[in-house]
């Protein structure tokens, strides 16, 4: 037995093997080590003719789900090994192998899962591109993209697709191990179940003919053309996710291309930084959470899927933007709307497991309480005066045949076992009817029967008892022994009776067992009929959810916007920005709307393309570069947004450098993250692109920083001309608002009084006349005496901060030329007003003197 336990476990070695044995499943070794931790049950040993005693832990197959399900959780892989053949045939050992794997990409018991999705990632990556797709296969959604690129763009690519997507699980192929980048992207990965695999087929093509045995040869022909990656990625996850399922899964939806150009592209670190969809600390707080008012699981997963796709097809937002105007219109509408959606359970998760086989009678009575509310929904839809809203209620299928199926077949509280019986309604089936009759009448039978024993033998304490081993017997008293008749065959001796049973209580045994059983068995073929009659209708009920999806996501849209006060964008082509009294939306939700102060935000012509904004910590810069992008990211899901009133151009990127840390797993320090950030953004930006930068260039010395945030504007402004605000505390950068036509200055309003600064964090144009640091030093604590030395020092800097030139050292040269170069040369250098620019300006003005004096010297030079 352990031989083939090492056989089964080899070819299953990321996996907790879960072998059968009787009524329990066994795990051995370190499986039994990490399990018994995991599920807190008892570590025993076993003799397994080894040197040793193997550890041993086990649970009972009955409630395996159970144990399964938590150890899924823990991110855990299991193997199920079943008995494939029956015991009392077997010839030796009986043949056991492994029926189900159950990864956390591929768990589908519907108690394991929050609302949102739970999806399985495929990854393809080749010398030339990549491919993903993925799958939630609790609920049949599968999407797909594919991307040409080159060795260095591709790790951020993926990331930020994995950030995205955010899976369980990821799949990829073994030759990704030769990308180091990669292999240190994937094992910095928390939380997500990682596992290689190696191609099997030899050509695309070979994948693509493989693939229509997942989805109709139209499907594959039409959406996988030209799509080489792509192909093969969802042809290794679909024979992932099919390799121990029996069933041919008809819930799975045809797959989805997302297209990376119909889409406002947002990278990992940016949607980090915007908690978009978790808070950077403790997760509770996000956007996605503060635009949840969904009422349906489908309703918070479409919420999620738009917040994390913004749109770029204005025609698509103002769609959207119109269902919530009617929405806010209409409130009571709105309101009983909301009431009826509280009442639909999660219909796609319900049918995925109709699909998998997995639901059970409850399921049904979920979907047909769900059904029930289809006419009232589509009702109140179809009356509302808004054309938008009745276009909505058309398409909505009320599903009555399946309610009308579910009704006249299933009891109202069935058993949560279909192995139970005792689940389908009395005159659904005449053939199970009739069974039950015979059980019923056997049992008549059974109590007349005993009360004719009682009458014929005088034995007044004579009973019939049932027990599970032996079945019906009759039970007599040992006082009473002398009066058993001939007839009654002993079958136990107990301590104070016997036992005894009869050929007629026999068949009467027969006749209720038989029955039962037979009952139960046609009860569950009833119930698998029911299953694939509601299969069948697939398509339709999945349009229903569909259509449920989008009314609550919308009307979630709606009554935040009615709650927080938030305003309907408009949009311009003019490439602008432009708010008034714009709020960012998580904050307001945390201190409350009454304690923000709103700002306004204008930027985008082609004199205002740029943005310094200086002030000291602590007074609101940051909030204010986060909120703005905010607000763009809401108002393309066709959001309102939290504001006076706001008219935006179309934004196609989103780029933040915000925040210090390092990443030492690619042996990054602090400023190379930084450097390699911005580099990412100069590479990829554009003219529509919004970037938010806030303190580029502080990882090292001043004049190095100071010198790389000052090219970096420059190169904005004359080559990307992207919108850009930059929060800086280098105050050498406010020059260029003279400088550069496109720069605008901008500072946070701080007040100076007796006691210190208060920050009043509103925007104001011009710049700040200093940072504040010593002040915010003084806030956080630190003892006076620090506080006035750096005061000390600060003053003794800003005097010797400044160029300075020395007649007196140039006179000391010895060069040739003559005194009038030299007296020229001198009042040229000494003409550069070094208070008004910046230090390479400076520098480059110097060089360019010397090189029109054509000077002689090596000193000169030096």
């Amino acid at each position: 037995m352990m031989q083939q336990y090492f056989d089964i476990k080899e070819r299953f070695q990321d996996s907790i093997l879960l072998f059968r044995l009787g009524d329990f499943y066994e795990m051995f070794f370190d499986d039994a080590l990490t399990a018994s931790k995991v599920l807190d049950i008892v570590l025993t040993k076993r003799d397994c003719g080894l040197e040793e005693k193997a550890p041993m832990c086990g649970i009972p197959h009955h409630v395996a789900d159970v144990y399964i399900n938590r150890l899924v959780s823990n991110g855990l892989k299991v193997a199920l090994c079943e008995q494939i053949e029956d015991p009392s045939l077997a010839k030796g050992i009986v043949d056991r192998d492994v029926v189900r794997v159950i990864s956390p990409g591929t768990i589908i018991d519907s108690e394991m899962f929050s609302k949102e999705n739970n999806f399985l990632m495929c990854i393809l990556l080749d010398e030339l591109g990549l491919g993903i797709s993925y799958i939630d296969i609790s609920t049949g959604e599968v999407k797909f993209t594919e991307l040409y690129t080159d060795k260095n763009d591709i790790v951020n690519y993926l990331e930020n697709e994995i950030t995205k997507v955010n899976p369980t699980e990821i799949i990829i192929n073994e030759d990704s191990k030769l990308n180091n980048n990669i292999v240190k992207l994937l094992s910095s990965l928390q939380g997500i179940f990682l596992t290689y695999y190696k191609l099997d087929l030899k050509s695309p093509e070979d994948y693509h003919n493989k693939l229509v045995k997942y989805f109709k040869k139209s499907v594959v022909e039409s959406k996988f053309k030209n799509k080489p990656f792509a192909t093969i990625s969802m042809t290794i996850l679909l024979d992932y996710v099919y390799k121990y399922q029996k069933n041919e899964l008809a819930h799975i939806n045809d797959p989805i291309f997302i297209k990376p150009q119909d889409y406002l592209a947002i990278d990992a670190r940016s949607r980090f930084n915007l908690e978009i969809s978790q808070n950077r600390t403790d997760g509770d707080y996000s956007l996605i959470k503060v635009l949840d008012k969904t009422s349906t699981p489908m309703g918070l997963r479409m919420l999620k899927s738009w917040v994390e796709n913004p749109l770029l097809d204005i025609s698509k937002i103002l769609k959207r933007q119109d269902v919530i105007d009617a929405f806010l219109e209409d409130q009571n509408l709105a309101n009983r709307l909301d009431l009826v959606l509280k009442n639909i359970y999660d219909i796609e998760r319900l049918i995925g497991k109709l699909s998998f086989s997995r639901a059970n009678a409850k399921d049904l009575i979920a979907l047909k309480l769900s059904i029930e509310h289809l006419p009232i929904l589509r009702k109140l839809l179809m009356e509302s005066t808004m054309k938008i809203l009745k276009s909505h209620g058309d398409t909505i299928d009320e599903l009555t045949d399946i309610f009308t199926l579910i009704s006249e077949s299933i009891i109202d509280d069935p058993p949560t076992s279909i192995k139970e019986g005792g689940m389908i309604k009395e005159g659904y089936s005449k053939e199970l009817d009739e069974m039950r009759y015979t059980s019923i009448k056997g049992k008549e039978r059974l109590v007349q029967y005993e009360m004719e024993q009682k009458e014929d033998t005088g034995i007044r304490s004579l009973k019939i008892v049932f027990n599970k081993k032996t079945g019906y017997f009759i039970d007599v008293t040992k006082s009473n022994s002398n009066l058993v008749p001939e007839n009654y065959h002993k079958v136990q001796t107990l301590t104070n009776s016997e036992r005894y049973t009869t050929n007629e209580l026999k068949v009467i045994e027969s006749m209720i067992f038989t029955s039962e059983e037979d009952t139960i068995i046609l009860e569950e073929k009833i119930f698998n009929d029911i299953r694939e009659k509601i299969l069948l209708s697939l398509l339709r009920i999945q349009n229903v959810c569909h259509q449920i999806a989008i009314i609550d996501a919308l009307l979630s849209l709606a009554i935040i916007a009615k709650t927080n006060n938030y305003v309907k964008p408009s949009f311009n082509n003019s490439n602008t920005i432009n708010i008034l009294k714009g709020r960012h939306p998580i904050i307001e939700t945390i201190i409350g709307d009454l304690n923000f102060i709103p700002n306004d935000v204008e930027i985008g012509a082609e004199d205002n393309l740029i943005q310094i904004i200086t002030g000291p910590n602590m007074s609101g810069k940051s909030t204010y570069l986060r909120q703005i992008a905010l607000i763009v990211i809401m108002a393309q899901i066709g959001s309102f947004v939290p504001a006076e009133s706001a008219d935006l151009c179309i934004v196609d990127k989103i780029f933040t450098r915000i925040g210090a840390s390092d990443n030492i797993l690619f042996g990054d320090s602090t400023f190379m993250v930084e450097m390699k950030e911005m580099s990412y953004i100069l590479q990829n930006a554009t003219k529509k692109s919004l970037i938010l930068l806030d303190e580029v260039g502080r990882g090292t010395s001043t004049f190095d920083g100071l010198s790389i945030a000052w090219a970096i504007v420059e190169h904005l402004a004359s080559k990307i001309k992207s919108k850009t605000l930059f929060a800086t505390h280098y105050q050498e950068l406010t020059q260029l608002d003279e400088k550069l036509s496109q720069v605008k200055n901008l500072s946070v309003q701080v007040e100076e009084g007796i006691d210190g600064i208060i920050f009043l964090h509103k925007i104001i144009k011009g710049s700040s006349s200093r940072s504040f640091g010593i002040e915010v030093a003084r806030l956080a604590g630190f003892p006076e005496t620090i506080t006035n030395r750096a005061k000390t020092v600060l003053k003794s800097i800003e005097k010797t901060s400044s160029f300075e030139i020395n007649k007196n050292k140039l006179d000391s040269v010895q060069v040739d030329f003559s005194s009038y170069q030299k007296d020229a040369f001198i009042k040229s250098i000494s003409a550069i007003d070094i208070d008004h620019i910046s230090p390479i300006d400076a520098l480059n003005k110097l060089s360019q003197i010397i090189d029109e004096s054509k000077l002689i010297g090596d000193d000169l030079n030096d």
